[in-house]
């Protein structure tokens, strides 16, 4: 089966090789999260495994000591804002001990869904779990954008239903579908780090009816899906809505997240040119995840 040889593959490759990686940090003027997101879907196009943040910066791994700052560079000064970039070479080490010292602690979901790491040993119980190995991938559940999607998927009846997960991180809102009954779940991330601990993680809290894709919306087409999650740039999401919309079910829905409510009009306008039809919003502090329906 697909997911046991991916596990195996997976294995081998986390226990017997290691490598280095290149930090480049990147300081920006005026640092806004607009800027920040233009900034990061631009060098994705490059070599880029991993971004993250600090309120003064943002990070991103490139695997190996040798970088094309010369190509960075020439992003950088194209863009309308100043970037200053400094770059170090780190050690492959220990991500539980980074996240636990950057104080990843147990996380409750609307009241019913607890997120924790496997070193977490004090936790309230709730009425679902999930584990979370902590590695360089975005979704931990912190930030507001996951958790308004996974609050949605609480209050749904996923019962039998097929589930797209597009930009799944850890693979958190995918495997919280699973959990609320989803009959099978199709998780894609062009992040290979995210991939790795997407596959990972669902190994980890026993999850088996969920495939986990390395890639992008071109590895759309062939299946059909009662519910979409799309949790990505607004960017990412403006361009790849007709792929979405294809392979989204007549009656179905789609929650898009990852952009501010100020983006709003222009994801509807979108939406609305491919006869999707604006079912509600939730919103938190600025962040808004935005639901659609297909007739």
């Amino acid at each position: 089966m697909y997911f046991k040889s991916t596990l195996e593959t997976l294995n081998f490759e986390l226990e017997t090789h290691f490598m280095n990686y290149t930090q480049i940090s990147f300081k920006l003027n005026p640092d806004n999260q607009e800027n920040r997101e233009i900034l990061v879907a631009l060098l994705s196009d490059l070599s880029f495994e991993s971004f993250d943040e600090t309120e003064e910066l943002v990070m991103g791994y490139i695997p190996g000591e040798t970088v094309d700052l010369e190509q960075i560079g020439e992003i950088t000064a194209s863009l309308p804002f100043s970037v200053q970039t400094e770059n170090e070479m780190i050690p492959d080490q220990n991500w539980n001990e980074v996240w636990e010292k950057n104080y990843f602690k147990p996380l409750l979901i609307g009241n019913r869904c607890l997120v924790r790491a496997p070193f977490h040993t004090e936790f309230e119980p709730a009425e679902f779990e999930l584990v979370i190995e902590p590695k360089m991938a975005f979704g931990t559940g912190n930030h507001e954008t996951t958790t308004l999607v996974a609050e949605q998927i609480l209050n749904m009846d996923l019962s039998g239903k097929t589930v797209l997960d597009m930009g799944c991180g850890t693979g958190i809102l995918g495997m919280l579908a699973s959990l609320k009954g989803a009959k099978s779940v199709t998780a894609i991330d062009i992040d290979t780090w995210s991939f790795e601990s997407t596959v990972e993680n669902a190994r980890l809290n026993n999850i088996f009816n969920l495939e986990a894709k390395l890639g992008d919306a071109s590895l759309l087409g062939d299946e059909t899906y009662e519910i979409i999650f799309a949790n990505i740039h607004k960017n990412v999401i403006i361009n790849d809505l007709p792929v979405y919309e294809s392979v989204l079910q007549s009656g179905g829905k789609i929650y898009l997240s990852g952009f501010y409510t100020h983006d709003m009009p222009d994801v509807k306008a979108k939406a609305e040119s491919l006869g999707l039809r604006e079912t509600g919003f939730q919103e938190k502090n600025n962040w808004v995840v935005y639901s659609f329906e297909k007739p």
